[in-house]
């Protein structure tokens, strides 16, 4: 009991000292929005701001949108000697109001572009008449989109509170003031009073900025796609925020429903793009482009009316720019509003196209891999999802399989057949012909068929001839006319009793030699086309093992026939027995082995090319 008087003197000091708390962190600072002061009990602090407010646009209109961006201020620009303390802020408040009646409520209200620092508060008698944070974190920069009430004033001014820490904040720091277009000019007069409450210190203005986009100060993320936003990305499930190598498209339509706001990204040399079609083929295409120029990147709407360079517009079509250049990724940040004349419906299903590429002084070359196309169309406005699509066509897909399928393992086999397996099951018969010319025969009918349906496909996609696929389609037209010209030949042929026999068989098998030759070289290039982009160095590696394997199997047969040649040689009689019956027993054995393990590895190089494939 002693213990417990001798404490409670000290519990009373210790207490007495407690102060009383009225942070708000968590942002919801509505008891705020009057005076902008917040509830910490301190007076502002008297040194110039350490931060800066900016707007895109000196100028409005009703209906227009204007990008305002809360950030901190180079330390050159403030004179406060404690300013590099202030290299962040943890709250803030911000507010338009009539410039020429600053007392009054906040006018218009706020679009936000990023939940994760801000949110919107009822400042007044409108719904996001004011911005504020939603968490204590650290913060440099803070961007939203302003849209003006339907009856706005001449003159709006930008106003904001920001708080370093718990003691140290600024109270309505006065911004950039922007104009309705259009309204008559009043004449030269003081500066209007900031209505600041007397504990304020006075400071100077920071003007507007109104040329070009402003920097993101943190790359985009991945969180939220299919629940708040939707996303197109290349590799599917990959993350902007931690993956160099991450193609990223995502768009979300504010809550009124005038505007979408949309972000990409990408590795690229020069420029990212993404554009809305009707279909899957390039041409009368609602684009958009993100262009590096030098330090900077530039962010500008365009039209597509065919397989032909962008036309720009000339008016801008958005607004809210924003992006972000480091370590070869280009990100862009955006807002268009969902009807807008001259430009794609956004309420509309489209597909989407995200391509990329290089560019020089601003001006951008045509891409040199095939674009991502989205699986199926879809409404920009519509419900969030996490879109799926392809860089290769499904055309192409389907040319890329059955011509494989053809000359790796097709054609292989059936030459395969008639090189080494003529003399082997002699009394076996189909239809009354020798089971290898009948295998041989059928195979090379099916390789012409399946090879004129895959010549043809490429042609139906592109419409026309592929200026930009290199040798790769004139080499395939020689194999083309191969394939026709060996059947043609196998109609033709004389008896074989015929001394015009040996022409022919010359003839066959040299042509029939240069069109695997040809497709061989063929197939290497058809692996690096844009249109069907096999993954490097992957695709010639393999592609080189499924040749080492053929000349394996092919050598390892032709040392076996020289076994069986010499066999028969006249210094050996004294053995002849014993070589006759390896002959008969052992050989047919070997050989069979062998064309088992054969179109077992070839069957192994096909499928890891057509699983490839149907990755794309």
């Amino acid at each position: 009991m002693c213990c417990c008087f001798l404490l409670l003197p000290v519990l009373t000091v210790l207490t007495g000292t407690v102060e009383p708390v009225a942070g708000f962190s968590n942002g919801k600072v509505g008891v705020a929005c009057g005076d902008m002061a917040p509830q910490h009990g301190y007076e502002p602090s008297p040194d110039p701001p350490p931060y800066s407010i900016t707007v895109d646009k000196p100028t409005f209109r009703p209906g227009d949108n204007i990008t305002v961006t809360l950030r901190v201020a180079p330390s050159s620009s403030s004179s406060s000697p404690s300013s590099a303390d202030h290299t962040f802020f943890r709250g803030f408040l911000i507010e338009a109001r009539d410039a020429g009646k600053l007392d009054l409520p906040a006018v218009g209200f706020f679009i936000l572009t990023d939940p994760r620092q801000s949110q919107l508060l009822q400042c007044g008698h409108t719904q996001g008449s004011g911005l504020s944070h939603n968490g204590g974190t650290k913060k440099t920069q803070v961007q939203a989109v302003w849209e003006p009430p339907d009856t706005p004033p001449q003159k709006v001014q930008f106003l904001v509170t920001v708080v370093h820490d718990y003691k140290v904040y600024w109270v309505r720091i006065a911004g950039p003031v922007v104009s309705l277009r259009g309204a008559t000019a009043a004449p030269p007069t003081a500066a209007p009073p900031t209505a600041a409450p007397p504990t304020t210190a006075p400071h100077t203005p920071v003007p507007a900025e109104t040329t070009s986009p402003a920097a993101l100060s943190s790359p985009f993320s991945s969180g939220g796609c299919g629940l708040s936003k939707s996303c197109l990305r290349d590799p599917v499930g990959c993350h902007p925020e931690s993956d160099p190598g991450c193609f990223f498209l995502s768009f979300t339509a504010d809550g009124a429903g005038r505007s979408v706001m949309f972000e990409v990204s990408g590795p690229a040399e020069g420029y990212v793009s993404f554009a809305l079609s009707l279909d899957k083929w390039m041409g009368d295409d609602d684009v958009y482009l993100c262009v590096s120029d030098g330090g900077g990147v530039s962010i500008s709407a365009a039209h597509v009316s065919g397989r032909t360079p962008p036309e720009l517009e000339t008016e801008d079509a958005v607004w809210g720019r924003a992006w972000r250049l480091a370590d070869g990724v280009i990100q862009c940040r955006f807002h268009r509003n969902i009807l807008l004349q001259n430009r794609f419906d956004l309420n509309q299903s489209y597909f989407l196209f995200l391509a990329h590429g290089r560019s020089h002084r601003g001006l951008i070359h045509r891409h040199h891999h095939q674009p991502l196309i989205s699986t199926n169309q879809k409404v920009i406005t519509g419900r969030p999802e996490d879109l799926i699509g392809s860089r290769s066509p499904l055309l192409i897909k389907v040319h890329g399989v059955l011509m494989l399928t053809v000359w790796m393992w097709t054609v292989n086999t059936a030459v395969f057949v008639a090189r080494h397996y003529k003399h082997c099951w002699p009394d076996t018969t189909v239809l009354g012909q020798r089971l290898w010319f009948q295998l041989h025969r059928t195979m090379m009918l099916l390789a012409v068929v399946l090879t004129s349906v895959a010549f043809t496909l490429p042609f139906i996609y592109r419409r026309g001839w592929s200026e930009g696929a290199g040798s790769h389609p004139y080499i395939g037209c020689a194999v083309m006319a191969l394939c026709v010209i060996q059947p043609i030949m196998a109609v033709l042929r004389p008896v074989p009793e015929s001394p015009r026999r040996i022409i022919f068989s010359w003839l066959h098998s040299g042509a029939g030699t240069a069109a695997q030759i040809l497709s061989t070289v063929c197939v290497f290039l058809g692996a690096a086309q844009q249109a069907l982009l096999l993954p490097s160095p992957w695709s010639p590696s393999v592609l080189t093992a499924w040749l080492l394997w053929i000349l394996l199997a092919e050598l390892l047969l032709l040392v076996h026939r020289r076994r069986e040649n010499s066999s028969s040689d006249d210094t050996e009689n004294i053995l002849f027995s014993q070589f006759e019956k390896w002959q008969h027993e052992e050989i047919p054995t070997v050989k069979t082995m062998v064309f088992v393990v054969f179109l077992i590895g070839n069957t192994g190089f096909l499928a890891a090319f057509l699983k490839a494939i149907a990755s794309l």
